[in-house]
This record gives C-alpha cells, structure tokens and sequence, in this order.
C-alpha cells in the first residue's frame, strides 16, 4: 500500500475540502473557500496517495490562544487504513499549544475524547422553507454602516478569538448579506445570510434577545425570494431554539461542540446562529 503525503491545501485547492464536506451532507456556502482561507492559509490539509487526495483536515488557528478544526474527512474506500489518524494528528501539531474548538459528528465524540475533547454542547442545525416578509423591520440597517470596532466588540462577546479579517471577508463577500439593529444607538443584534448548495443559511446571528433576533431574520429574509433557510443553533440556548421552531423550522442535523481546554467565557444566550461548523 502507498505511503500517505500529507502537504498544506493552496489557496485554490480549498474548494477540494468543501467540495467533500458538501458531498457528506454538510451543505457550505458557495463561497465559503474564499473566506475561509482568511484566517489561516496554512491551516488546511491534504493526505495524498500517488498524488490522488484521499483526506482532508482544517485547524485554523486565530491567534496564539485559540483554533478550530473541522473539514475532517477521509474519502470512502481509504477508511479504516489509519489516514484520518495520520492527517488529524497533522492538523493537531499545526495548533501547537493552543485550545482546539470543534463541531463533530455526534457518533465520533468518543474518539475526539481520546484527543482531549471534552462536550461543551450541542449544535442543532435547524433547516426548512419560509416565505420572505415583503419588506424589512424599519429600525434594521445595513450590517456594513455599523462602525467596525462596535461589531468588533459584540463578537469578542460570543466568539472565543478576535476574527477581524475573517469578518470582513464574510460580510463583504458577494453574496453575502448583513444586517443590524440599533437600540438606543447600541448595536443590540446582527446576522450574515449567504447562498449554500442548497437554499441559504443564516449566521452568525448574534442578538440580546429573541425579538432582536427575529427582528435580524426578518431583514434578511425580506425581499427575497421564499426557499430553504437553514439556521445552526446552541442547543443550551432556549431562545434560539424557541426562535428556530417558531420559523417553522426543524431539526434536520446535530453536531457536538467540544474544546480541548477552557477558553474565554462567552455569551451563548447572545448567539441565535453559528457562523459555521467548520471554522466556529
């Protein structure tokens, strides 16, 4: 059997990664590889046998601190043969000491453990077809219009890493659409939608309550046309689950949210949407 070469994604060979993660079911947005790669070019992997890509991992790290894997995938017909282990171990050491976040297949969070995973909770991917309002709530504006630094501020508060670059990239894409709601001339909630394989998905949506965050959904929505929406919700956060199943929208896939260390105490109540499962 041929030895597994194990080498950095390019930028261009991303799209391999999300091309596979697609194919297992885990829908991502059109033009995830061009903001995914913001953060950490380096930290995407291939295993490769004769030059032909038979696995794949990311751990993207965002500071000195904090990182995150996903995009753990080795092709059918080449499981079992110990790639994943040789290609996870490669994403592990690009993390070095830092704290590792994942959203994992519910069914693998045994061997994640065996890693040094422990459950923080679940994430719910809610998913279902809601008719667009005809016009948006009057008080959301454009997510761009807020001062960057305000933004800024409201993710260190549900993000465990400053992801600056990577946010800018997200909202600005093309495709992508953002919104905010000012209340009393504070930022009091916000959310990206952007276009996925199959119909569209909301996050993050960050909010200070459940009215804040409908108030968001609602300016996304509005205006478009009626199909999908997916939304990927903590399941410790009551709120959003109430705000999801008051969509409409059901529970169609779960992942487990693990940590391999404490990291910066977060508002969970605050996050009505997960930017992505496979960069946090």
């Amino acid at each position: 059997m041929s030895d597994l070469q194990i080498r950095n994604l390019r930028l261009e060979e991303i799209s391999i990664a999300i091309d596979w993660a697609a194919a297992e079911g885990w829908n991502p947005g059109l033009r995830d590889a061009a903001c995914f790669a913001i953060p950490d070019a380096q930290g995407f992997f291939v295993g490769e046998i004769d030059g032909d890509p038979v696995a794949a991992v990311s751990c993207v790290n965002y500071d000195e601190r904090f990182a995150f894997l996903g995009f753990y995938i080795v092709r059918a017909g080449f499981r079992g043969r110990g790639h994943g282990l040789r290609i996870w171990k490669a994403a592990i050491a690009h993390a070095g000491s830092r704290v590792i976040g994942l959203d994992g297949v519910v069914e693998q969070q045994d061997n994640y453990r065996k890693s040094g995973f422990q459950l923080a909770y679940a994430n719910i991917r809610y998913g279902g077809t809601i008719t667009a309002p005809p016009k948006p709530p009057a008080d959301v504006v454009a997510l761009d219009t807020i001062p960057f630094a305000d933004l800024e501020a409201d993710d260190a508060t549900v993000f465990p890493a400053p992801r600056n670059a990577f946010l800018h990239t997200w909202i600005d894409t093309p495709g992508h659409v953002g919104r905010a709601l000012l209340r009393d001339g504070k930022l009091a909630a916000w959310g990206v939608i952007r276009p996925c394989r199959t119909g569209r998905k909301i996050g993050p949506l960050v909010a200070n309550g459940r009215a804040a965050a409908h108030a968001i959904v609602q300016a996304l929505l509005a205006g478009g046309s009626d199909g999908e929406i997916f939304l990927d919700v903590p399941a410790v956060n009551r709120e959003a689950i109430a705000l999801a199943e008051s969509l409409g929208l059901k529970p169609v896939f779960e992942t487990a949210r693990m940590y391999t260390g404490p990291i910066t105490p977060l508002r969970i109540d605050r996050v009505f949407g997960v930017t992505s499962f496979e960069l946090g």
